[in-house]
């Protein structure tokens, strides 16, 4: 295969974007930094929102970011056209009182198994921890610490049976290493506020994650495939914030929304079933003089394409895929449909994206799960259930998906960008 420039290009922009992004309020952080470096102007939530047709807008919430570029002559029954993601990844996040000295000398963490991941994935790799912490005085501070820890396999010398099947106790076995020694003032959260620049016991708060510190890789024959840590689901929304970058929109409000806690069910205060979505979209109908009617019209009116990695056919399982529909890594942007509206594509949103794909010069394909394996879910049947906009769920197809390293064509993400751009552009 050979590879465009745009989309080398594209790829390279998203391996910086993945690298600036270990945790959910980093890739929050990063895309907000990227929309105002674009002339987006940073809401706050507390504030009075004034709207200006043909402005630009971009708003914060924990680890979620929502950004939208309003039409000029923008009014209360503009539709939306929405592009959205999220912005965290299975893994494993901090527990209380982390840092505890195990047999043999070692210092080790304790962590809490995040989302379903792929456990093996995660062994003998240099990790380090990334996330938030919040002084006593409210203020919060990005943080992360570069390799510091590994989660240890046991040898196979000490477990001849290993290779007929590796077991994880999710509790005995995922607590990694970072030190040797008996336990010292140098503890976990003295590095963090060293890191933080901050005094350790000014620290209140955190919520800090595990993540893999190997950079993203092109390679392959041609540099036609990317490997990377963190494409569930980094890789939609750096498509979506590329898409919304570029938008010049000229009949709908053209937004991306990327939420966190999609991984454990988006049910929190910046997840995709919270109200943050649902606020944000009023306040703007509401500044652009729409009442309860007006905003029931354009919502309507209005396209919401819910964007999050599936799969491609696994070479090596292929009787695990659906056996009429194969997607493949390289072969475009794929469909996502399923009849117990797991995914919430219907005919109509079915339409309206094979349609943006063609604006957009791409091509398509459709996911179907075999029906004896159920899919899992995205955030677009929770956004489809809140508010009531037509859904279509899509994305683009990968390997390994929930390892701690994941697999895709580096066509495909610059491939659905550009389908996104074609959905905000209406």
């Amino acid at each position: 295969m050979t590879v465009p420039s745009a989309a080398r290009a594209h790829i390279d922009d998203l391996a910086a974007f993945v690298s600036a992004s270990p945790s959910s309020y980093h890739a929050a952080e990063e895309a907000a930094s990227r929309l105002a470096a674009a002339g987006f102007a940073r809401l706050a939530e507390a504030d009075a929102w004034t709207l200006d047709g043909g402005g630009r807008y971009v708003v914060v919430r924990d680890g979620s970011v929502i950004a939208f570029a309003l039409p000029e002559g923008a009014g209360p029954l503009t539709p939306f056209a929405i592009v959205g993601a999220h912005t965290d990844s299975p893994g494993f996040k901090l527990k209380p009182k982390p840092t505890t000295s195990g047999p043999g000398g070692w210092r080790q963490l304790g962590v809490e198994v995040y989302g379903g991941p792929l456990l093996n994935s995660w062994l003998d790799r240099e990790l380090e921890l990334a996330g938030r912490l919040v002084a006593l005085d409210g203020a919060e501070h990005l943080v992360r610490t570069g390799p510091l820890l590994r989660i240890p396999q046991l040898a196979v010398h000490l477990d001849r049976s290993v290779n007929d099947g590796l077991a994880l106790d999710k509790q005995r076995h995922t607590q990694p290493v970072w030190g040797l020694g008996e336990l010292d003032d140098a503890d976990v959260l003295g590095e963090l506020a060293a890191a933080a620049g901050i005094a350790p016991a000014s620290i209140g708060g955190y919520d800090l994650v595990v993540a893999d510190t190997q950079a993203p890789r092109v390679f392959g024959a041609g540099g036609a495939l990317f490997a990377s840590g963190r494409l569930d689901n980094l890789l939609s929304t750096h498509a979506g914030l590329t898409a919304i970058l570029s938008a010049r929109p000229s009949g709908a409000i053209a937004m991306f929304a990327a939420f966190d806690h999609e991984e454990i069910g988006s049910a929190s205060r910046s997840g995709a079933a919270g109200p943050f979505h649902e606020e944000v979209l009023v306040r703007i109908a509401t500044a652009l003089g729409a009442g309860p009617e007006e905003r029931a019209r354009a919502f309507a009116g209005s396209l919401h394409v819910s964007s999050d990695v599936g799969h491609a056919v696994h070479p090596n399982y292929p009787e695990r895929h659906d056996p009429a529909n194969h997607p493949v890594a390289g072969g475009g942007p794929i469909l996502k449909i399923n009849a117990n509206q797991r995914y919430a594509t219907d005919a109509h949103g079915a339409a309206a994206w094979n349609a943006a794909c063609a604006a957009a010069g791409v091509p398509t394909q459709e996911f179907v799960s075999n029906n004896a394996i159920p899919c899992g879910s995205t955030i677009g049947p929770i956004a489809a259930t809140r508010l009531g906009i037509r859904t279509v769920d899509v994305g683009a197809p990968i390997l390994s998906m929930h390892s701690a390293r994941e697999l895709a064509a580096v066509v495909d993400p610059w491939y659905l960008s550009r389908a996104m751009g074609a959905v905000l552009a209406r």
